[in-house]
């Protein structure tokens, strides 16, 4: 038995039965030598049987799983996203031989540069992707049932100010602006401003038509004139509005938006807090909750009430109201005792 290199993936060699073996195990060379120890055992004890499955490449299912994923979910944009961090660190090895340890090295090393939530959705995503493989007899095992999640910080929602949000647009760069500019004003999510087409956007009626929805839903969102003038402002330059010239898919706005809220002072801010913003903000201004449901494009009324915040100021203006409705002063004994005090003293006082 022994190990060896091709490319960055190392591999066992090793006979069983009389007939040569040699199996992709994983990118270091230790981990290697330690699946020949577990191999050797696992013959000598009689406990291993040599399986008859495809060999099914990583980044060759990933490509097999979104045709699935575009027919049969509504989030497969977000699968997509989550794939493009996946595919790099395990692309090279067949599906059966992907264990729990690879999975946990992904999340060591992702954990480097972004937060637990955000690596939580990703392995999100490659669950499911096993199971599907296990459902196709790709592989026998799912080995992200084994990995636990990480612990996330309990995410604080953030609603900007007028001031806010104005230093957000004015911090961020040029690309960028015109996206801020449609999620604060329309509430759109991230991944439905950056599919964005141009044969989407009606510059006649002002409405922006939204073909691929969270809720698999289609709808029509209203445009105010800041959008459709920062819409305008785009250079039509492809199919897409907000467009990677690289790979011509939709832009990657994630580092932009985090530079741009450095920029402007504003921590811990999310992109879909500029949603939560828009939605509160109409709220807070009297737009009724239906409306803004339709708006959003919640499936639930109960989905749109989270974004009603009642404020002080609010409770004190809903009851001022009431005055106006109800013209219903009481006078009670001690209201008139209090005024014919009142008028007592200041007779007496002349």
């Amino acid at each position: 038995m022994g190990v060896y290199k091709v490319g960055n993936i190392w591999y066992i060699d090793y006979y069983y039965e009389g007939k040569r073996i040699r199996e992709a195990v994983s990118k270091n060379k230790i981990d290697a030598k330690g699946a020949v120890e577990v191999r050797k055992g696992e013959i000598q004890t009689g406990k291993f049987h040599l399986k008859r499955e495809k060999r099914i490449f990583f980044e060759n299912f990933v490509e097999e799983y979104m045709e699935y994923a575009r027919t049969n979910k509504r989030s497969w944009i977000r699968d997509e996203f989550a794939l493009k961090q996946l595919k790099p660190h395990f692309e090279g090895f067949s599906l059966s031989r992907i264990t729990s340890k690879h999975v946990e090295d992904y999340k060591r090393k992702r954990l480097e540069k972004v937060k637990p939530a955000t690596i939580n959705r990703e392995l999100a995503v490659l669950r499911f992707m096993f199971s599907l493989a296990v459902r196709w007899r790709y592989t026998d095992m799912n080995p992200v049932k084994e990995v636990k999640s990480l612990q996330e910080r309990k995410i604080e929602i953030r609603v900007l100010n007028k001031e806010e949000a104005k230093r957000l647009i004015e911090s961020a760069e040029d690309r960028l602006k015109p996206i801020i500019a449609v999620a604060l004003h329309t509430g759109m999510r991230k991944a439905e401003i950056l599919n964005l087409r141009w044969n989407d956007v009606d510059f006649i009626d002002y409405y922006i038509f939204i073909k691929q929805s969270k809720s698999g839903a289609t709808r029509k969102v209203p445009m105010n004139s800041i959008v459709a003038e920062a819409l305008k402002g785009c250079k039509r330059e492809a199919k897409l509005i907000f467009y990677d010239p690289k790979t011509d898919g939709p832009m990657e706005a994630h580092w932009y938006f985090k530079k741009a809220c450095k920029k402007a002072g504003i921590p811990d801010l999310r992109f879909h807090d500029l949603r939560h913003t828009a939605a509160t903000q109409m709220v807070m201004s009297g737009i009724d909750l239906v409306t803004v449901k339709e708006i959003l494009g919640h499936s639930r009324i109960e989905t749109t009430m989270r974004y009603a915040h009642p404020t002080p100021e609010n409770k004190r203006k809903a009851v001022a109201a009431l005055e106006f409705i109800f013209d219903t002063k009481v006078v009670t004994n001690r209201s008139q005792r209090e005024k014919k005090e009142a008028v007592t003293s200041l007779v007496e006082s002349n």
